[in-house]
């Protein structure tokens, strides 16, 4: 079954947001290089890591600086991204973003559910 994986944050200002989730949960923010590749601008963007990892956790995530008006932004861990892509439309969904290449961690894509919300695909590169 997909679980979660990983979250990102838009933010119009990053170290607002930084400080902000540092002081109020404790979380370790650090920039990173910016992926180039996602199908949206290159952005500012830190790694977040919410904690040690812990079975039913999530304790990775992202903080950038907003593009448009997105929403947080989950993604869901998937073993084949194009069989899942492919039953999108029949289920009323949306791809929004194609299959997408990110070099050294796999592929995504970004849909719009049935509600019109927002969230991501990832399928981790074979290591």
């Amino acid at each position: 079954m997909p679980n979660l994986m990983h979250f990102m944050i838009p933010a119009d200002d990053v170290d607002r947001a930084r400080r902000f989730y540092s002081a109020l949960l404790g979380w370790q923010i650090e920039p990173t290089a910016s992926p180039e590749t996602m199908g949206i601008a290159v952005m500012q963007y830190h790694d977040i890591t919410t904690g040690p990892a812990a079975a039913g956790t999530l304790n990775t995530g992202g903080l950038y600086k907003r593009q448009m008006t997105e929403p947080i932004l989950d993604f869901v861990q998937v073993d084949d991204i194009d069989a899942v892509l492919a039953k999108v439309a029949g289920l009323g969904g949306t791809i929004l973003i194609p299959k997408t290449a990110i070099p050294g961690v796999g592929h995504n894509a970004m849909i719009l559910d049935t509600e019109g919300n927002l969230f991501g695909l990832l399928m981790p590169e074979k290591k």
